[in-house]
């Protein structure tokens, strides 16, 4: 709504729930983690992680150039880069961008963490696909636990927010993969409304 307000219109957003898919997902990893890492570990001048993270090049090039070509060694590489960032952005948005998050309650910590994030339900397709990013909440909770034990302390984490009166939300993978498109056009709609009423 602030840029709607300020009546900044980069792009539009209003229609971000149909161009999300083909723009973000795709492209965050083979570009946007990218620049950002290397322009990070020069401006800050971090030589080593620089020279470490210049290595994997060096290696990847070196490992599969005696197999392809310049063009498809790069084509095979950003294509699964582009397969990657897609996957990542989608199972770690579905956790977070539908969630409703109110600044001025001033909650514990334990119920922001709650309100901010939800899990997926548990099955072992779910597990493998989102790496145990499933139990989103948990991760809050416990961000140093390591992934395969978070459903160990799900029951834990459910029985204390019973206790306490604290919501809890867990939803099948499709649902929340559908609340992102529904979450992308209700803020759109937000925008647009402000852009134009206020």
């Amino acid at each position: 709504m602030v840029l709607g307000i300020k009546k900044t219109k980069y792009m539009p957003y209003n229609h971000q729930h149909k161009y999300f898919f083909i723009t973000l997902p795709p492209l965050l990893f083979p570009t946007y983690f990218h620049c950002h890492t290397f322009y990070i570990a020069y401006t800050k001048r971090y030589w080593a992680d620089l020279a470490w993270m210049l290595t994997f090049y060096i290696r990847f090039f070196f490992t599969y150039g005696s197999l392809l070509e310049i063009k498809s060694l790069l084509a095979y590489y950003f294509i699964f880069r582009m397969l990657e960032s897609s996957w990542f952005v989608w199972v770690s948005q579905m956790n977070h961008i539908p969630m409703d998050i109110y600044y001025d309650n001033n909650l514990d910590w334990v119920s922001t963490q709650l309100q901010a994030t939800c899990n997926v339900e548990q099955s072992l397709f779910n597990d493998w696909f989102t790496g145990h990013l499933n139990f989103q909440i948990e991760h809050h909770l416990f961000p140093t636990m390591p992934r395969h034990n978070y459903w160990k302390v799900a029951p834990l984490v459910k029985s204390l927010c019973a206790k306490h009166g604290i919501e809890y939300q867990c939803k099948p993978l499709l649902t929340a993969f559908a609340d992102i498109v529904h979450s992308l056009k209700n803020s759109g709609e937000l925008w647009l409304d402000a852009y134009l009423h206020k």
